[in-house]
């Protein structure tokens, strides 16, 4: 959801009503589809708009205004000394835009204790740092969704008792997220940590070295090595990642295709040079199956013979799931700064709307302003409700589920022409899923 406190809590109560007058509306038996279809998604409606208002706590955003409850962690007076810039009342009055420098001592006391300091909201730079910030949370909450999604294929594979699919498919399959974009969320975190502003001048592009370490690059003299000892690491974890790809695409394969032929040499024995059936013949095949039908006709459906073995589709389906997989693994994390993109246009819709409707009205400084206020804040609201709750809202909610369907599902689910059928107790009490 995007991140706004204020918008989250107006979302929140609408759900709220729905859900505590619950009993209420549906005796009423309404014939208007529109409401119909809010209120039967009134529980995800209220779990977006509690999740608004955390990823708004964390943005420090109401509104398009950040709440100054903690005081900001930025000073300005040492700027005014002269360990500082020696800044006076005339460097105020004849520049109308002015940098702090947190190397000063003083200048900056520590990070705000909740979320962005609320000095952000009146910063020039203001996007440049979001933008950095809600970048990486994307990637960050996107690779530990998919790394997720991976672990519960591992309790499919145990449910089925398909061992073979744990270790040439689970294991590979995590080992290769874990070793490229599992070390990047590491490196992004290392990042924040070990520079600060004394030495962020240095702090090189994460960007630039992720494609440097695919491409066994460390001879770029404009990005500089994070930490000692970056080439080896870096370089073992590509070389264990591509090895995982083969391990996919070939060992599984000539696995699948050793089992078989290890089944059909049981069914086999050799007598003087020559491989003869060991199995029933073809009459005693018949009474056997005869005498089975007699004792489970009632069954008989539920026995399906088994496929025959075909190396070549086999390999081809194989090789289909790793490239879908290895190439699915940078699209989808690309594919999650979706994220960033719908937080952003979000607060920009919000910022505009606030300083271009709702400023008017608080600008006045004649008492004929309230009247004007009067007129304005309802055109406010109006847009807020139908722009920023229902549009923006139901863009979200539709990312949101793209990225559950697809990025996230695609890890673990696989339908194989089962009709999906979403969790909920009346399907479990109607019997749906024995379906």
């Amino acid at each position: 959801m995007f991140g706004d406190m204020g918008h989250g809590v107006l979302m929140t109560c609408t759900a709220l009503y729905l859900v505590i007058r619950e009993s209420r509306l549906l005796a009423q038996k309404r014939d208007n589809e529109m409401f119909n279809m809010v209120f039967a998604g009134r529980y995800i409606i209220l779990l977006m708009g509690i999740f608004s208002i955390y990823t708004g706590m964390i943005y420090n955003d109401c509104f398009s205004k950040s709440l100054n409850m903690f005081g900001s962690g930025w000073s300005i007076k040492p700027m005014f000394g002269s360990k500082g810039g020696n800044w006076s009342s005339e460097t105020l009055d004849g520049n109308p835009v002015l940098q702090l420098d947190p190397v000063v001592p003083g200048v900056f006391g520590g990070p705000y204790p909740l979320g962005i300091d609320p000095i952000w909201n009146i910063a020039t730079n203001k996007l440049t740092f979001l933008n950095s910030f809600k970048m990486k949370m994307s990637i960050i909450l996107g690779v530990i969704h998919m790394l997720f999604g991976v672990t519960l294929s591992l309790f499919n594979h145990l449910y089925f008792k398909k061992p073979l699919n744990i270790f040439l498919g689970f294991i590979p399959e995590i080992v290769f997220m874990s070793c490229l974009f599992g070390y990047l969320i590491l490196l992004i975190f290392y990042k924040w940590t070990a520079y600060d502003a004394t030495t962020s001048k240095d702090a090189p592009s994460l960007l630039i070295a992720f494609i440097n370490m695919c491409l066994f690059n460390y001879n770029d003299p404009t990005n500089k090595a994070l930490y000692s000892g970056q080439m080896g690491i870096q370089s073992l974890l590509v070389v264990i990642a591509m090895s995982c790809v083969p391990c996919m695409l070939v060992v599984k394969t000539m696995v699948l295709r050793r089992q078989h032929l290890w089944k059909k040499h049981l069914g086999t024995q050799k007598f003087g040079g020559v491989r003869v059936g060991n199995g029933p013949t073809e009459d005693e095949a018949e009474i056997i199956e005869h005498d089975q039908l007699s004792q489970h006709s009632d069954d008989a459906d539920e026995h399906s013979e088994e496929e025959p073995f075909n190396f070549g589709d086999v390999a081809v389906h194989q090789a289909i799931h790793t490239i879908e997989y290895c190439l699915g693994c940078i699209s989808n994390t690309a594919s999650y700064l979706r994220l960033w993109a719908l937080s952003l246009a979000h607060a920009q819709l919000s910022e505009v709307l606030w300083g271009m409707v709702m400023h008017m009205g608080l600008a006045s400084k004649s008492g004929g302003g309230f009247f004007g206020l009067t007129i304005i804040f309802p055109a406010f609201a109006t847009l807020t409700v139908c722009i920023l709750l229902v549009m923006e809202g139901l863009s979200a909610f539709l990312h949101a589920l793209r990225l559950h369907w697809v990025e996230f599902q695609n890890k673990f689910y696989t339908g194989q022409g089962f009709k999906f059928v979403p969790f909920s107790f009346d399907s479990i009490l109607e019997g749906r899923f024995d379906d």
